[in-house]
């Protein structure tokens, strides 16, 4: 089986299938980012880099079974109040996503994004001829992570209409909190926030990360006192960003703590993207 990954990040998609256990032959990544190829071809030196999608042509590329894609979420974020959705600079990545599903037809594919307007989910899901699975990142791990799950295999139903929806049933839940993933400290929160390429830009004041804490939430720190005074407190670790996502602990290992928190916060949570992919390997 041969695999494409577009917006391949850190290779989230090669780790699911090797700890799905599902074989695969030559596994070729689209991505720019020269932090996330450093940490692809540490782990995975195999990995066919093709670059930039917009130069990626079907017929340049062997037969494909499987394309992988998380595209750029920026625009659709329902926490971006200048969203400007498919018309995005980088959202609207996703018709290079679109225009190569159409070129290559695989027989398998999964497109990762999140939550956004009713107005995207409807056209994105017209365009896919499939509703999507929402799967939050919670039932696995120790952040909250909503997202929503495009793919033409596994469990599904058709409405009155013949349109499909697919139906892959929720993880179990491992129960996992915030607290278990910690290398020490204390948190306050049952679950995480959910990581995001801004934690690569942390709050370097004490104060001013308690601050922002308290007033705004959506932020991950961890106390070192148990009074939990703000000025003993600190943010995330690699190896805690790791865990969060499900990733094998020292997988960015080439990387320093802010490069591997953006390329981590960009990335899939591992677990969650081995449930669904699991279809594939039962089929």
């Amino acid at each position: 089986m041969n695999v494409l990954s577009l917006f391949d990040g850190m290779s989230c998609g090669q780790i699911a299938l090797n700890r799905c256990g599902i074989k695969y032959d030559k596994y070729f990544a689209s991505e720019i980012k020269k932090e996330a190829i450093q940490v692809t071809q540490y782990n995975y030196p195999n990995t066919i880099q093709l670059g930039d999608i917009k130069k990626i042509k079907a017929s340049d590329l062997p037969k494909i079974d499987l394309v992988l894609a998380g595209s750029p979420c920026q625009d659709f974020s329902v926490a971006n109040i200048q969203r400007k959705g498919l018309k995005g600079e980088k959202s609207s990545l996703f018709y290079e996503f679109y225009r190569l599903l159409k070129e290559i037809k695989p027989k398998y594919w999964l497109l990762e994004n999140v939550r956004m307007a009713a107005q995207e989910y409807q056209y994105i899901s017209n365009l896919l001829k499939t509703y999507p699975s929402r799967i939050n990142s919670s039932l696995v791990s120790a952040q909250m992570r909503d997202r929503l799950y495009w793919n033409n295999f596994g469990e599904e139903y058709r409405d009155l209409f013949d349109f499909r929806y697919s139906n892959i049933p929720q993880p179990k839940d491992k129960k996992i909190l915030f607290k278990d993933i910690i290398e020490n400290g204390y948190v306050t929160a049952k679950k995480a926030y959910c990581l995001l390429e801004g934690e690569s830009r942390p709050h370097k004041s004490n104060k001013r990360r308690f601050r922002r804490w308290k007033l705004v939430g959506f932020v991950n720190i961890i106390f070192t006192k148990e009074n939990l005074s703000p000025f003993h407190n600190r943010f995330l670790s690699k190896i805690e960003m790791e865990r969060l996502q499900t990733v094998p602990e020292n997988y960015t290992k080439p990387l320093n703590r802010n490069q591997a928190a953006s390329v981590l916060g960009d990335g899939w949570t591992i677990d969650v993207i081995c449930h669904i992919l699991q279809r594939i390997k039962n089929e």
